[in-house]
């Protein structure tokens, strides 16, 4: 259910993702797919599992 939302409203914008606890990713949204999130970030890549993020929003 989220990944379509990501991909609609979030896509190529720099975000924040807050997955609990002190676990928060910054970074642009690059894709969505297959359950997992990728954001790059400094040319590093983070992958997030989908399921996992509590919110996001945009920068």
């Amino acid at each position: 259910m989220m990944q379509p939302f990501i991909v609609e409203h979030y896509l190529q914008k720099d975000v924040d993702v807050y997955c609990g606890g002190p676990d928060t990713f910054q970074g642009v949204v690059e894709a969505c797919a297959d359950g997992v999130l990728t954001l790059t970030k400094e040319g590093k890549f983070t992958h997030i599992a989908i399921d996992k993020i509590i919110a996001i929003w945009a920068k």
